[in-house]
């Protein structure tokens, strides 16, 4: 976790220091966010497919609500953010039925306790390829590249036997997309639209949000908007398709 928060640090540093040095912009965002939680999950090995596991039903998750934050630079038309956030899930369930993970069999009857953790580091650019900030209230249109390194572990113990699995999973996912700002009010009054996806030979990511901002007083904006983030993971032998949607709030100090 340390090599890729660093990685992506550098990252950010070498793409910030690569923008023009005019209409300076900077500040920091920061989220809470409440998304409702969907999908399943697949471990197979060589010798034996693993069980398809709804992780609400079959692992017990709950809906989990998390931070996360935000560091931006903007400079004329061109903009670079860093952001990050970690997920946790887990639950425990008594089995109703054999299921299979990592190559190991979990009875029926057994009580496991399972978890699902991972980090998403997101370095994203944005080019304003229209920009009418003077005209129509206040109309952008940006280009965006995404990077979200997805990080990810699975694991499932049996609380019975001591029985254990875990996989990890980490990937660099680049994404496309584009992103919609409107000013209502004189730039009191905000709107924004951001989807970026990519699908891939082996699945797919999608990550979009949209929101309303309001500017109180100089420097500070304070937000709320509504953010899916979908997942499909068909790598070796992990298969993942899950989804996080829901609504969230935040505040933004802009220097």
């Amino acid at each position: 976790m340390k090599k890729i928060l660093v990685a992506c640090l550098i990252g950010f540093t070498l793409m910030a220091t690569a923008l023009p040095a005019h209409g300076f912009e900077a500040g920091v965002r920061g989220y809470y966010w409440f998304p409702s939680l969907d999908g399943d999950i697949k471990y197979s090995d060589n010798s034996l497919t693993g069980t398809k596991l709804n992780l609400k039903d079959d692992l017990g998750f709950d809906d989990e609500y998390y931070p996360f934050g935000v560091v931006f630079l903007g400079l004329g038309d061109h903009h670079l953010s860093f952001s990050y956030y970690r997920a946790n899930y887990d639950g425990r369930e008594t089995l109703n039925q054999d299921i299979n993970f990592g190559g190991d069999t979990f009875p029926a009857g057994d009580r496991i306790k399972s978890s699902l953790d991972y980090d998403v580091y997101d370095l994203t650019y944005q080019y304003d390829a229209l920009d009418l900030e003077n005209v129509l209230a206040g109309f952008s249109l940006g280009l965006v590249a995404r990077v979200e390194v997805f990080d990810l572990e699975a694991k499932i113990k049996s609380e019975t036997t001591g029985l254990r699995q875990k996989e990890d999973y980490t990937a660099p996912v680049p994404m496309l997309g584009l992103n919609l700002h409107l000013g209502i009010l004189a730039d009191i009054l905000e709107a924004r639209v951001l989807a970026t996806g990519i699908g891939y030979w082996d699945g797919y990511m999608v990550d979009a949000q949209a929101e309303l901002s309001f500017t109180p007083i100089p420097y500070v904006d304070i937000s709320a908007g509504y953010r899916t983030f979908w997942v499909d993971v068909d790598a070796n032998d992990l298969k993942l398709n899950y989804n996080t949607s829901g609504p969230y709030a935040g505040i933004s100090l802009v220097f």
